[in-house]
């Protein structure tokens, strides 16, 4: 196991507490809301190809082939346990997914893949140097034009958002969230890359301020 690998966090750190992230994320979290938002700020088109990136237990993508039937949505995630429950998912719901297992900074997809790629409550779990690598893999993975989707923690909107974020610092380590809090993201979507990088919505939650991005991979072939 290598430096990058220790370094993985799962879905509330800590393995034991999984089966307790969905009942989490639907009561304190308002998930279906995101979910939602992400899929109309994203619109994507008819017979694209999605990447939900650190899909986790699969609410998401479910969603969104649900809200878009004809696309093709594929889900990433590091966490095999996870990918058990968005499989049983899917196939609950009857719907085609293709999961894979694998790290967001090590992709295992061809070049231009994807039309659009997202992430909810991903980059908060990674390393600066691991969200840098998984920034440099998404415009690799993406095609041109194509659009990245983000739902994650943001800049605390004021001391009481800022207070509030301490539980999930607490929770999964100081290193890998203050980029997060400190409103870095954009800068780091900017510094990798991608362009018209946008906060598009933000919202209070009992742990912190959740904010929504958009970023996209230039248009013009790299020469």
């Amino acid at each position: 196991m290598n430096k990058q690998e220790k370094e993985y966090i799962t879905a509330l750190r800590y393995p034991i507490l999984t089966p307790f992230y969905d009942w989490l994320l639907k009561w304190t979290m308002r998930e279906s809301i995101f979910h939602k938002e992400l899929c109309l700020q994203a619109q994507p088109r008819k017979a694209c190809h999605i990447l939900d990136l650190g899909c986790g237990t699969g609410d998401l993508m479910v969603y969104i082939k649900k809200s878009y039937p004809d696309i093709k949505v594929f889900g990433l995630d590091g966490d095999a346990k996870v990918l058990e429950i968005a499989k049983t998912k899917a196939q609950k719901a009857k719907l085609e997914i293709t999961l894979d297992l694998g790290m967001a900074y090590k992709l295992p997809y061809p070049n231009d893949s994807f039309d659009r790629v997202f992430s909810s409550l991903l980059f908060h779990h990674l390393t600066l140097e691991n969200k840098k690598l998984t920034i440099k893999e998404i415009i690799r993975v993406l095609k041109v034009g194509g659009e990245l989707h983000v739902a994650d923690w943001g800049k605390a909107q004021n001391i009481v958002m800022r207070i509030a974020f301490l539980a999930v610092q607490l929770l999964d380590g100081f290193k890998t969230t203050k980029h997060n809090v400190n409103g870095l993201l954009p800068e780091l979507f900017t510094a990798g890359g991608l362009e018209e990088v946008r906060e598009m919505d933000r919202y209070k939650t009992i742990f912190g301020t959740f904010s929504f991005y958009k970023a996209l991979k230039s248009k013009k072939e790299v020469q």
